[in-house]
This record gives C-alpha cells, sequence and structure tokens, in this order.
C-alpha cells in the first residue's frame, strides 16, 4: 500500500475509536440529568434511592467514556499536522477556528463542571449540582454542534472564497450552517440516543440476569427501551430528509451507497451485490425493481445519476455500499427489538423477576448494536467524500504529508494494537461495574420528612454513607 492508503487507514482507525465514546456521552449527559431532576422531585423514599443508584451507576459510565473520547480526540487531531498538513495549509482559516471552539468547549465547559458533578455531591448545594450536570450535558451537545458543522463543510462546503489556493471565510452564519450541517447534527443526536439507549438496556438487562440488581436497573431498562422505541422512527425519518439532502449536493455518494453504474429512472433497491470498481458493474445482484428511485426521489420512476458520470471523481462502491446496509440492517433490528422488547417488559409491568429470559438475553446481545450502526454511518459519510477532502474542491491526495509509508503502517500497527486493548478493557471494565452488586444509598427518613416534596435543597443522602 501507498503512503496516501495507509494514511487514510490510519485516520480511520482513529475516528472509528474516537466516535464510539462521544456517541455515548452527548446523550449521556442528558440522560444523567434527567436521573438527578427524577431523584429530586420523587416522593417516596425507595423512588429518590432508585433514581440516586442509577444516577451514581451511569455517571461513572460517562466519566470512563468521557476520558476516553477526550485522549483518542487529542491523538486524531495531532494527525492533521502529521498525516495531513496541506489541509490545514489550505483549510486552516475555516478548520482551525472550529476546531478551537470545540476544544474550549470541551475542556472548559464539560471537563471544568464534570468535576462537580463527579465529586461534588454532598459538597455542593443540589441546585449547583444539578446546574453542574445541565452544563455538562449542554458542554457535550455544544462540542458535537462544532465538529458536525466542521465535517458537514467538508461535506458541503458553502460561505468561503478561494484566494492563492486557501479558503477564507465569507460568512462564518454559511460556514456553520452549511447545506447538510442541520440533518447530520440531528441524524447523529439521534444516533447518540439510541446507543445510549441500548447501551442502557442491555447493561441493565446484564445486571437484572446476574442478580446485581435492586433498584434502579428496571428503572434503567424501561428508560433505555423507552427511549429506543420512541427515536428509532424519528431517526427513520431524519435520515430519508439526509438522503434527500445528500441526493442533491453529492449525488456520487448516493450512486455509491446503492451500487448505480449508468444514470438510470425507476432503479431498483439493491438488497445484495458485489460491486466491482474495476469492471463497473455489480455481480449477484438482488433487488427490488423501482425501489432505490422511489425512496430516494420518493417517485418510482425518479432519476439517479450513476457512478459513470464521475468517472475518477467517486469514492470506492464496495466499502460504501455494504456499510450502509450494515447501518440500515443493523437500524431496522434496533427497531424490531426496541418495540418487541417495550411490548414484552410492559406485559410484565416491568418486574425484574418476570422479565422473558429471553428478552434479557437479547437486549444484553445487543449492548452495543449503537456503535455497529454509528460507525457504518460513520464510514458512508466519510469514505462517501472521497476522493475529497473539501467535497468537489480539495482532494485528499493533494494535502496528504511525505511521510514514508513503512513509518505510517508502523505507527498504523500500534494504533490499532492499542486501541483493540483499550475497547477490550473498556467493555470488561463495564461489565466489572454491571455485575457488581448495586450498592443502595440510604436516604434518611427524619431528614427526607423535614424536606419538601420536590425541593431543591441540601443532600438528603444517608451521611453514613458519605
Amino acid at each position: 500500500m501507498d503512503a496516501l492508503v495507509l494514511a487514510r487507514m490510519q485516520f480511520a482507525a482513529n475516528i472509528t475509536f474516537h466516535i464510539l465514546f462521544p456517541t455515548i456521552t452527548i446523550a449521556l449527559g442528558w440522560l444523567l440529568l434527567f436521573f438527578r431532576w427524577r431523584y429530586l422531585k420523587s416522593q417516596e423514599p425507595q423512588d429518590r434511592q432508585a433514581w440516586l443508584n442509577a444516577y451514581r451507576f451511569w455517571t461513572k459510565v460517562f466519566a470512563l467514556s468521557f476520558a476516553l473520547g477526550v485522549v483518542s480526540g487529542v491523538t486524531m487531531s495531532f494527525q492533521f499536522g502529521t498525516n495531513w498538513p496541506g489541509f490545514m495549509e489550505r483549510a486552516g482559516n475555516v478548520a482551525g477556528p472550529l476546531l478551537g471552539y470545540e476544544v474550549l468547549t470541551a475542556f472548559f465547559l464539560e471537563a471544568g463542571f464534570l468535576g462537580i458533578m463527579l465529586f461534588g455531591h454532598g459538597k455542593v448545594s443540589e441546585r449547583v449540582h444539578l446546574l453542574a450536570s445541565f452544563f455538562v450535558a449542554f458542554g457535550t451537545t455544544l462540542s458535537a454542534f462544532w465538529i458536525l458543522a466542521l465535517n458537514s463543510w467538508l461535506q458541503t462546503p458553502a460561505g468561503h472564497e478561494i484566494i492563492d489556493d486557501e479558503f477564507h471565510v465569507r460568512s462564518w452564519l454559511e460556514v456553520v450552517f452549511n447545506p447538510s450541517f442541520p440533518y447530520r447534527f440531528a441524524h447523529m443526536l439521534l444516533a447518540s440516543a439510541l446507543t445510549c439507549a441500548f447501551l442502557m438496556a442491555g447493561l441493565s438487562a446484564w445486571q437484572i440476569l446476574r442478580g446485581a440488581s435492586s433498584l434502579a436497573a428496571p428503572r434503567t431498562l424501561r428508560v433505555g427501551l423507552t427511549l429506543a422505541a420512541l427515536l428509532i422512527p424519528l431517526q427513520i425519518v431524519v435520515g430519508d430528509l439526509h438522503g434527500l439532502n445528500t441526493l442533491k449536493h453529492q449525488p456520487q455518494k448516493i450512486a455509491a451507497m446503492e451500487g448505480v453504474w449508468e444514470t438510470e429512472r425507476g432503479a431498483p433497491l439493491l438488497l445484495f451485490a458485489i460491486p466491482d470498481d474495476e469492471k463497473r458493474t455489480n455481480h449477484f445482484e438482488i433487488g427490488i425493481p423501482r425501489g432505490a428511485s422511489l425512496i430516494l426521489t420518493h417517485d418510482p420512476d425518479g432519476e439517479i445519476k450513476g457512478l459513470n458520470e464521475f468517472e475518477g471523481a467517486h469514492p470506492p462502491v464496495l466499502p460504501v455500499f455494504w456499510a450502509f446496509r450494515t447501518m440500515v440492517g443493523m437500524g431496522v433490528l434496533m427497531l424490531a427489538t426496541a418495540w418487541a422488547g417495550w411490548w414484552l417488559a410492559r406485559r410484565a409491568q416491568w418486574r425484574p423477576e418476570a422479565l422473558p429470559r429471553r428478552l434479557l438475553w437479547l437486549l444484553a446481545g445487543m449492548t452495543f448494536s449503537g456503535w455497529v450502526a454509528t460507525v457504518a454511518g460513520w464510514y458512508v459519510t466519510e469514505i462517501g467524500r472521497q476522493p475529497f477532502m473539501v467535497f468537489g474542491l480539495l482532494r485528499t491526495a493533494d494535502v496528504a504529508s511525505n511521510v514514508p509509508a513503512p513509518m505510517i503502517a508502523l505507527t498504523l500497527t500500534l494504533y490499532v494494537t492499542v486501541y483493540l486493548a483499550l475497547i477490550v478493557a473498556y467493555i470488561g471494565v463495564l461489565k466489572y461495574m454491571a455485575e457488581k452488586p448495586e450498592q443502595v444509598l440510604r436516604v434518611d427518613e427524619e431528614e427526607l420528612a423535614a424536606t419538601p416534596v420536590g425541593a431543591i435543597t441540601s443532600p438528603v443522602v444517608s451521611r453514613s454513607f458519605r
């Protein structure tokens, strides 16, 4: 492999590892805020104990995910200088400020208030602690806002002008709110919520299976399943709108996703095929007549431009084609699991002892299904942008470094080795925490009786626990 391919593989390895953790923390921050609110508003001591237990356990998951996300994000940003120096030389006037805003958000807003959220309960007032939880959740979303603004600009550049081969900002409003940003931002927030929902439902199901749950697990199982059942249909709608936007601005990406080589009306929806870039055709096609045109244009006779109209300027077809089907297939499986699981759990009145064991095992097996769908979606997005760094304007090959291929291969091997070890360790730590018997945080009944229901005052967690 040449240096360009290896450099792309190295960046792909970094983004694959990094995206796993923000996908959890973006939505988990808001769920932690919900748990805190339920704890403060609950009237019964048992409910307060349950929501406080849920908050404490999932705060640990958030902290672990946040730490790995920050570390891998810093490593990824270094590669702009080592492997892609031409990118910052040419597009740094746009990318630099947006990356800077994201760093400020992550380190000053998220990390600052995270310390209060992790260690401040019982040391600051409930109002201050609740406010800290809000700013952590808001900070994670704001970080995603800036990163997705940059990524969307790379996909659908706007609000700039090119002077002496350098990009200069003409309108920051157009740069940030470029044509694909609203769809990409909404799609990613929903992906995060679904990833977190299945993680929560899966770990809660595992706790019930292992007998390590008492109060919190049934409630977090219900939160996860309900959130998934409600948001998956919404994600389908947003995904459809995103697809229409992509068809308008990046038709070659759509052609690669659907394996369409010749421009045609009434293009079939291919359920299975093996695209061949060399022969520019598909092998072993199985499709639904007119299906692709109907879905993408909402017209069974709608026109889809073929890849042959973009020869030399379209992405590699095979990985985009199958990444898209992996994402959609996992989404359908998540929809069926969420709806069937919610119905079966409701029939069991959400009582742990009455929940079907097969359902619990299924949810446990789907714990990281959101990761699979998210990574597949990012592959469609990022590989589908090739061969351009800034779509249609700046080719990836033109901004690559001159680092020798063997050096990139060595660092790629080291990256992948470390990342695999960290993933195994991360999942192992989650399993260990989930299997520990749930520690009941006792609520002082006398102190609770003296506290007005719903009041945000000093903590009522038993001082003996503290």
